[in-house]
């Protein structure tokens, strides 16, 4: 019988709000690989991990906006910070629009982070923190700031239009800026946290759109544009398939 796959979460401190989601710990210590599912949820994530008998290393992985099937190399551990956009921007050392969907490895000894690191996962979310804080030195641009707020309170249900009134600032501005930077448009990113946004209702058995879906038709259509299954497929997640840390509980 296989053994469990271990998730962790963690919240980051309120200073970074703004810019980091969770950390997150994924950790198989089967002698078998294990497929998951990995879900679209309007993150970029930093990983850093290491299977039996592969090396330790570190990927940067853009925004997601279809299913990733991914199988967990056996006895492997991975940490990781999960971004919003803005600490995609305001962090990471690049644009992250080249990697929709791909990921790409970072330097050795990116962060300083080694594989030292990866034996407790309150040490190294508290390591990490300490490396953001530093370089977060740039003030925020405000209407990005209100831009995200806004987005990210109403998880995605709101029109590129409503955004451009709400922060003076053009929606050709606003798309191009989000193509720029992050490889997608604003309206794709919106839909992706909508969806995000009903995978907890899902969970329990909700079958039925709780967000601003224009019917259930539409709702279905787009569950399986994101997930690759109908709503009552994703709901069973038969034995943790299928992935999304955000409806993990976080850890303070």
């Amino acid at each position: 019988m296989n053994k469990p796959i271990k998730y962790a979460v963690a919240s980051p401190p309120s200073s970074l709000d703004d810019f980091v989601d969770f950390f997150w710990m994924c950790q198989n210590d089967d002698d078998q690989e294990r497929e998951v599912v990995v879900l679209p949820d309007g993150r970029i994530d930093v990983a850093f991990g290491y299977a039996a008998n592969e090396p330790f290393n570190a990927l940067l992985m853009g925004i997601g906006n279809a299913p990733l099937v991914s199988a967990l190399p056996p006895r492997s551990l991975t940490f990781a910070i999960s971004f919003k956009l803005l600490g995609a921007e305001y962090i990471l050392p690049n644009s992250v629009a080249n990697y929709v969907n791909k990921a790409t490895l970072l330097e050795n000894g990116f962060w300083g982070i080694s594989k030292n690191d990866l034996k407790d996962f309150e040490s190294f979310c508290k390591k990490a923190t300490e490396k953001m804080m530093g370089l977060v030195s740039k003030k925020v641009d405000e209407r990005k700031l209100l831009l995200f707020q806004l987005i990210y309170e109403t998880n995605g249900a709101i029109t590129v239009n409503e955004l451009s009134e709400k922060i003076h600032w053009s929606s050709l501005q606003i798309n191009r800026y989000f193509r720029r930077q992050f490889g997608i448009s604003l309206k794709s990113y919106c839909n992706i946290l909508r969806f995000r946004a009903s995978f907890p209702h899902l969970k329990v058995g909700k079958l039925y759109p709780e967000q601003n879906y224009t019917d259930q038709a539409h709702f279905i259509k787009e569950v399986k544009k994101f997930a690759g299954v109908v709503p009552k497929e994703l709901s069973k997640n038969k034995n943790e398939h299928f992935v999304n840390f955000t409806t993990f509980p976080k850890s303070e």
